[in-house]
């Protein structure tokens, strides 16, 4: 599976999951889930370790975990980490995407 982040979005999540006490088999999950106002949305969440099923990713020292539902949306996304005049967060550029959001935070297939 190719799921790609940027230098910048390893740091951020590295700086976070240091905050959090997380032990060295935990990491970051990148998932999909049904909703949003274009039908999926992203989500990102920290855990302590991988579950049944999970692809688990190795990116410049970070664990990252892709449940199976998640892969077939996720392959070729880029997640970066921005910062701009109207705050800082998390991206996603996903070219198997059909349409987004204003927001970004949600997509179609």
């Amino acid at each position: 599976m190719q799921l790609l982040l940027t230098s910048k979005a390893v740091t951020e999540v590295k700086k976070f999951i240091e905050s959090e006490g997380i032990g060295p088999e935990g990491g970051l999950r990148v998932r999909v889930m049904p909703g949003g106002c274009s039908g999926f949305q992203y989500a990102l969440d920290v855990e302590d370790e991988p579950r049944d099923g999970d692809n688990v990713i190795l990116h410049e020292g970070l664990r990252v975990f892709v449940d199976p539902f998640s892969e077939q949306y996720l392959e070729g996304v880029e997640v970066d980490y921005v910062t701009s005049v109207m705050g800082s967060g998390f991206t996603f550029k996903n070219p198997n995407a059909a349409g987004s959001c204003g927001c970004g935070s949600s997509f179609t297939v």
